[in-house]
């Protein structure tokens, strides 16, 4: 018990505690996982006696090393929330007494599966980022951020997700018991295959340079950052005029499909959380609907409405709607959740009589969308992950289908003036 291990319990609790003896076939395990492929972390605190641009550096090193080999992107928060925290805490952390840290040696971290997106390290522990002195940091994140993706331990004693941490060396860091583990949950890279480096390569953050690591991801720019990735929401106002929603920020797309900057959500929308479920602008109003867990929140340019941010659930609304829009057959707000969707009218907001209805009325449809608009063709676009559906309006069915960040120049991820995407 006193050699160096992670604390994380791969039982169905998601809550951290002590390493199994058995555990059954890892292929058939997991803590479950994110609904999106793009997430957001920030280091709350920082370990004594290390420089904090090197554990930032570190920091992002344990992220990419997973969206390296899988379908998900990172990006820090160093302010406000975000989907996955790190903390450093001495003793008891009110995660109860059997989870509380021991001081050098034992117990190094533990993590929570999502959606908690916790990991906890001890700072007592006697931290490096240098190879074989102290407890190497960038290997006990790494395998943290593992458990915060949903992955359990490894009966496989190379593997990174072993429950006792592994040593650097010049073998890759990451088995393929990992690789197999994570690309089970979110699928492989979007676009070429998946990147491997030796544990050499991370030795000595303090020397470390960033050009030997992702130079592929480096070059990506945040002025279009959601063309790489995945999005929260998404809407079109009447000067067809696009808001892309990725946690705390948005992008407006212009009809000439031009993409501004993020933008914070804050000053726009002020009170709107981050990470929001589904938004739709509507034609009928000319006002922002926005929907979060079982909340939501209406605003009339940037003023939030009288009574809201309000609990919407209580009227008959599903919690965490999958996409919002307006729907200009029915002129009314048109919610979708799993295989149902609802109709709504906007004063009162409320369900319209006889719903909600089967999917199947909206013919070729997916569930599990995560964002709609009704573009300026006439046709209403749907969108999730990376995919696009077109469904006619006058036939009522999709029509369509394909890569929107490829395939719809409209979305602010093509260059009309070279004929290539943006990355």
């Amino acid at each position: 018990m006193a050699l160096p291990r992670c604390g994380t319990d791969d039982s169905d609790s998601r809550a951290a505690g002590a390493w199994p003896a058995r555990r059954r076939r890892r292929t058939a395990q997991h803590g479950g996982r994110w609904y999106k492929r793009h997430l957001t972390y920030r280091v709350v605190n920082w370990p004594p006696y290390l420089p904090q641009h090197e554990v930032r550096r570190a920091v992002r090193a344990a992220f990419e090393l997973w969206s390296n080999v899988s379908s998900l992107l990172f990006w820090e928060a160093q302010q406000g929330p975000a989907d996955i925290r790190l903390t450093f805490f001495h003793g008891d952390h009110n995660d109860g007494l059997n989870n509380a840290f021991d001081g050098p040696g034992g117990a190094l971290a533990h993590a929570f599966f999502p959606r908690r997106g916790e990991a906890h390290f001890d700072s007592a522990e006697r931290w490096s980022l240098r190879s074989g002195k102290g407890r190497n940091l960038f290997i006990v994140v790494a395998h943290e951020v593992g458990h915060t993706l949903g992955l359990q331990h490894s009966p496989v004693k190379s593997a990174l997700m072993s429950p006792y941490y592994k040593k650097l060396s010049k073998d890759f860091v990451l088995s393929w018991d990992d690789i197999l583990a994570v690309q089970n949950l979110y699928g492989k890279p979007s676009k070429g295959s998946a990147i491997q480096l030796p544990g050499k390569v991370f030795t000595h953050f303090q020397d470390w340079n960033t050009d030997i690591y992702g130079r592929d991801q480096q070059q990506r720019s945040l002025s279009t950052y959601y063309c790489h990735s995945f999005f929260d929401a998404i809407t079109a106002d009447g000067d067809h005029n696009l808001y892309i929603f990725k946690g705390s920020h948005y992008w407006v797309v212009s009809a000439s499909g031009n993409a501004s900057d993020p933008r914070p959500l804050q000053p726009r929308w002020p009170g709107l959380p981050a990470s929001i479920d589904a938004c739709a602008w509507s034609q009928l109003s000319g006002k922002f609907y926005f929907f979060k867990g079982g909340r939501c929140w209406r605003y009339a340019g940037s003023q939030l409405e009288a009574g809201f941010p309000r609990k919407c659930s209580a009227l008959g609304l599903p919690r965490h709607p999958d996409t919002a829009l307006y729907f200009q057959q029915l002129r009314r707000l048109v919610l979708f959740k799993g295989p149902k969707y609802f109709v709504l009218g906007e004063d009162p907001l409320g369900v319209e009589p006889y719903y909600p209805r089967s999917l199947r009325d909206w013919a070729g449809l997916p569930a599990g969308t995560a964002g709609a608009l009704t573009h300026r063709d006439g046709s209403v676009y749907f969108f999730r992950d990376e995919q696009y559906w077109k469904f006619d309006q006058a036939k009522l069915r999709v029509v369509a289908t394909g890569k929107w960040a490829t395939q719809l120049a409209w979305m602010g991820c093509w260059d009309a003036n070279s004929e290539q995407v943006l990355f």
